[in-house]
């Protein structure tokens, strides 16, 4: 039986009421980024926010060693880059296609426009902030776990809830590589591995290339021993 679709958080996108959508389609330009595209770049001085209309990106920082560590992951309707535009800093992390994306680019002095022409705007900003706050929180708790398997299968879950995809037998998750779920939860590619290839065996989840259905939210939930 397919999981039951879970509870989709509100994004920015979905926030704002029509005539905002329509003052952005008509200030921004939809731009194409192919698997591995770089949509955003660390350091750079940013120019411009995108909000993601179609496919999955993930947020990344280098270390001081030059390895990349995956701390996110964003899909449609999120709003990305909007923290650097707004404060003039250099952004902070990479933005960078996991599979095709499509994107609403919207130049700085049009967002800012935008902003004046509709203030009740900011308090969905504030929202966005709020809720990555709270999940970066959450990431920082869950790391503390020793057991990298946990900390493997609760980032699952919040993917299912914050970007799966429903199919007919349940949760399509973001394409990451076995690299990139251990870059998110501080373990091995080993660890990785090891675990999915256990909840593969027990009907948890199916896999493929760089593709994770979650088929048991409730029984991988159980698997943790939470409620």
């Amino acid at each position: 039986m397919a999981p039951p679709e879970p509870a989709r958080p509100e994004n920015f996108w979905s926030s704002l009421d029509p005539p905002a959508r329509e003052a952005l389609q008509r200030g921004g330009r939809i731009r194409t980024f192919a698997t591995g595209a770089r949509l955003l770049l660390q350091g750079e001085r940013p120019d411009q926010v995108l909000i993601l209309r179609h496919g999955w990106a993930k947020v990344s920082v280098g270390d001081v060693d030059g390895r990349e560590v995956v701390i996110a992951v964003r899909g449609p309707g999120e709003l990305v880059g909007e923290t650097g535009l707004l404060n003039g800093s250099p952004r902070t992390a990479t933005l960078t296609a996991l599979h095709p994306v499509t994107a609403l680019s919207v130049t700085r002095s049009r967002f800012s426009a935008f902003l004046d022409e509709h203030p009740h705007a900011w308090r969905h900003i504030y929202r966005t902030a709020s809720r990555r706050l709270a999940q970066s929180d959450s990431r920082i708790v869950a790391l503390g776990s020793h057991d990298g398997a946990a900390r493997l299968a609760r980032f699952l879950l919040t993917l299912a809830e914050e970007s799966g995809i429903p199919e007919d037998e349940g949760i399509r998750l973001p394409p990451l590589s076995q690299n990139e779920l251990g870059s998110c939860v501080d373990a091995s590619r080993e660890t990785v591995a090891r675990a999915l290839r256990e909840w593969r065996v027990r009907g948890l989840i199916r896999t493929r290339w760089r593709r994770i259905v979650v088929l048991d939210l409730d029984g991988l939930r159980k698997h943790l021993g939470e409620p």
